[in-house]
């Protein structure tokens, strides 16, 4: 008897041992609301966009286009006129609202928070994305541009840029470079369009108030990718929902712009060898019609109006049925008439020698 009140109470015990973890254990909304909340504010740095998570880093890396097995390849850079109504949801707004603004506002943060490296624009040659070429940000893009900024320097010694949103010159930057890679991939049987890298262009004004363009950096598209990927635009003036982010405009290339040049060997733009605005006018459409002709070329398309089978098996009996009836069908008789008469007004003629 001793020895089951002995079982009783240790069971009992180890019951009672179990819900005090549990209730200590257990948080309650609130605390569970301001964890979350302290653990979101971690992931955030000053510019209020959130760090890449590892999601964000492998879908970033899933949705690359690998161009290194293309069999055919062409490089074709681009201008954007932001102001275009097509352009527009890019260049909108030009000062953030809600913590959001527009493409270049989104880039020039991360580049000064050194999220992203920005590269050099050379004045000859092409642009080349590798670490000896990566822009100082104080003296390659903040001084030269005159941009206001502050720089704050941590306890630990580090020291970083702070700028104002109003500071940005996000309303300045009416135009972009956009460097694009048309392929076909023969091994996937795959023709598309990767966009490699964007330059912003900066209008400047001369002390005679000639209006200039500047290109300030190159950026590789990828390293953008990850931040826009979430980002919704309104891309319609009568539909204001966003259904689309800023990379559906690039992947999808809802984008407009003209040709300015294509990958040569010379390094030379369209402009440099163009005579007249109408020569290079010309000449774009010449490339564009090139890169239209080669997928038409790739693609078997056999003429519809020598292939018209029927529909249906009555339309197919029926189409035997007067083929067989036009075939059994008796000649048209000769028209004789003319004969007859030719013949009898030559028997009443009298032959006189």
């Amino acid at each position: 008897m001793k020895r089951i009140c002995l079982l009783l109470i240790l069971v009992s015990s180890l019951i009672t041992t179990q819900a005090l973890l549990a209730q200590t254990d257990r948080r309650t909304p609130q605390v569970t609301r301001g964890s979350e909340q302290q653990s979101r504010q971690t992931t955030t740095l000053r510019s209020g966009l959130s760090d890449l998570t590892v999601r964000a880093q492998t879908m970033n890396e899933l949705m690359t286009q690998d161009i290194g097995n293309a069999r055919w390849l062409r490089i074709i850079y681009r201008e954007l006129d932001m102001l275009k109504e097509k352009n527009a949801p890019l260049y909108y707004p030009t000062t953030p609202v809600s913590g959001e603004g527009n493409l270049f506002s989104t880039i020039f943060q991360l580049a000064v928070e050194g999220r992203v490296p920005v590269y050099e624009n050379p004045i000859s040659g092409s642009e080349v994305f590798d670490d000896d070429h990566i822009l100082d940000l104080k003296t390659g893009l903040l001084d030269p541009y005159e941009i206001m900024y502050e720089t704050v320097r941590d306890p630990d010694g580090s020291t970083y840029f702070t700028i104002n949103e109003v500071d940005i010159p996000s309303e300045q930057v009416k135009s972009f470079y956009v460097k694009e890679a048309w392929y076909f991939d023969q091994n996937n049987s795959v023709y598309d369009v990767k966009t490699l890298a964007l330059c912003p262009l900066l209008d400047l004004y001369s002390d005679s108030g000639e209006q200039q363009k500047a290109a300030m950096f190159w950026i590789l598209y990828e390293d953008v990718r990850p931040y826009v990927s979430n980002r919704r635009i309104m891309t319609s003036n009568i539909n204001n929902a966003r259904t689309f982010t800023i990379d559906d405009y690039f992947r999808r290339r809802m984008y407009e712009g003209d040709i300015v040049k294509t990958e040569n060997l010379m390094n030379l733009s369209l402009q440099a060898y163009s005579e007249t605005p109408e020569a290079m006018q010309l000449e774009q459409e010449r490339i564009e019609g090139e890169l239209v002709a080669f997928e038409k070329a790739l693609w078997f398309q056999p003429d519809s109006a020598q292939i018209a089978p029927p529909t249906t098996r009555r339309a197919a009996r029926a189409a035997r049925t007067a083929t067989v009836k036009q075939e059994k069908a008796p000649a048209a008789p000769r028209n004789t008439s003319t004969s007859t008469s030719s013949s009898s007004s030559g028997s009443g003629r009298t032959i006189r020698r």
